[in-house]
């Protein structure tokens, strides 16, 4: 997909078509990282909370079954 910059007031905006941020799962609440790597824009949703739900559902498990994983690990 090729894009152009649009003119917004003094500063540059790039418009996202709604099938791509579907795709993405993203909506307008949704925060977004912009990085570079000196030659290429990287635009990705941050998703920090799902790794602390992610790491939260570890621990319950980890907690409830730790005796059958110890025991599986051997």
């Amino acid at each position: 997909m090729t894009k152009k910059l649009i003119q917004h007031g003094n500063s540059a905006a790039l418009i996202l078509d709604k099938p791509l941020l579907e795709l993405l799962n993203v909506t307008m609440d949704t925060p977004l990282e912009v990085s570079t790597d000196g030659q290429s824009i990287v635009i990705s949703p941050v998703r920090e909370h799902y790794e602390q739900e992610f790491l939260a559902s570890l621990d319950r498990i980890n907690a409830r079954f730790s005796t059958t994983l110890e025991r599986l690990a051997k």
